[in-house]
């Protein structure tokens, strides 16, 4: 197994931490990426339904398709209306146009665009939409830049490119800010890849520098809850006629 394959497959076993940790989309985002009306929605790479949630929320049609079983579970366990499959963006388990949007969420940098893009615009509708969203620290503010220099910064530097029979590639980005609590902040950096494959004792030392970090950062000591500032990047393509 490749580098780039471990990392997409590590999530499984961390799902329920995944879960506790990770932050959901802005609404503002979804405004952009979302079409009006009622689309159909396949949310792809869906993890354990982050997103899926917010699409709900908008009493869309959603079914999520997602490749780790272990992540799959957790997703129907907190989301178990949700039609979900086993499945991905290489090979969709969905009849063609069958749906209006798809969108990947924290996912498209794990994906194979050449075989990708031609399934994706299978299941879609004539016209259809792809949209591709990241959540992004902000580490223009001091303590999250603090925080990248433990973790890494991993999150920079994802590509959109997407190509025929897309046609071109709108972005935009959406500054927004989640409430956490030194525990969900542990559990987000704990549900990263790069941590998850680490050996236990350096996945340890790891950790124990972010404890240290909230307890002697003077804007996080002492506090049950802090703001975690992301941007959200988002890219949107339709398909041509």
């Amino acid at each position: 197994m490749d580098d780039r394959a471990a990392h997409a497959n590590s999530f499984g076993p961390a799902a329920r931490t995944y879960e506790r940790g990770r932050p959901g989309y802005p609404a503002e985002a979804l405004d952009w990426l979302l079409p009006a009306g009622r689309p159909r929605v396949l949310d792809l790479g869906a993890g354990t339904g982050k997103l899926t949630r917010s699409l709900l929320d908008r009493d869309l049609n959603v079914t999520a398709v997602e490749p780790s079983p272990g992540m799959l579970e957790e997703l129907r366990r907190v989301l178990p209306s949700v039609p979900s499959h086993q499945g991905s963006a290489e090979r969709i388990p969905l009849p063609d146009a069958s749906v209006d949007v798809v969108l990947v969420a924290q996912a498209w940098h794990w994906v194979d665009v050449a075989a990708a893009t031609p399934e994706i615009a299978r299941v879609l509708s004539p016209g259809g939409r792809l949209g591709i969203l990241w959540n992004i620290r902000d580490e223009t503010t001091e303590w999250v830049r603090r925080l990248g220099t433990v973790i890494g910064s991993a999150e920079e530097g994802r590509d959109p490119t997407v190509g025929p029979p897309f046609g071109p590639v709108e972005t935009a980005s959406f500054p927004w800010t989640d409430r956490v609590s030194p525990e969900a902040l542990l559990d987000l950096v704990a549900s990263r890849s790069r941590v998850i494959l680490l050996p236990p004792d350096e996945r340890a030392a790891l950790l124990a520098q972010v404890r240290q970090l909230v307890a002697t950062h003077p804007a996080l000591v002492g506090r049950t809850g802090f703001d975690l500032p992301y941007v959200t990047d988002c890219a949107r393509t339709a398909l041509t006629p």
